[in-house]
């Protein structure tokens, strides 16, 4: 019942779920790994991502962010300075070799991370460090 009433139930439905299982409380870390930024005063909905909100979603850390408009410049910022990506292309992985680019196939399960896992460990480092002093935890 709680769920029916809560303005983003299906964000944090899943974490819920665990948070209130005994056998898993200890090894979950309570955060979802997104950016997202309110208004303030809060609105129903987070703020819409823009360019000028960059610099603070790339040093958080976060693997995921939320909310954006639709083919918004924030979003070809990401594509071509996180994920390297050209053209509407996908971002390529170890599995594309070869000269011209792609035209062979490299090794599919090689795995070379850039500098947003980097980041990313950051921000689960940080996350751990939490919960091992009990803090972060689901309560």
């Amino acid at each position: 019942m709680y769920y029916s009433n809560f303005l983003s139930s299906p964000e944090g439905y899943f974490q819920t779920v665990i948070c209130n299982v005994p056998e898993f409380i200890p090894t979950v870390l309570n955060h979802d790994m997104h950016y997202i930024s309110w208004d303030n005063p809060p609105q129903q909905h987070p703020h819409v991502l823009s360019l000028n909100d960059t610099e603070k979603m790339i040093a958080s850390g976060a693997a995921f962010a939320r909310k954006f408009r639709q083919d918004t410049p924030v979003l070809d910022k990401i594509d071509k300075s996180l994920l390297r990506r050209r053209n509407g292309s996908f971002t390529m992985g170890g599995w594309c070799a070869g000269k011209p680019r792609c035209s062979k196939v490299g090794t599919p399960t090689k795995l070379k991370p850039g500098p947003g896992a980097g980041r990313l460990r950051g921000l689960i480092d940080k996350l751990i460090s939490a919960a091992q002093s009990g803090q972060d935890q689901c309560t």
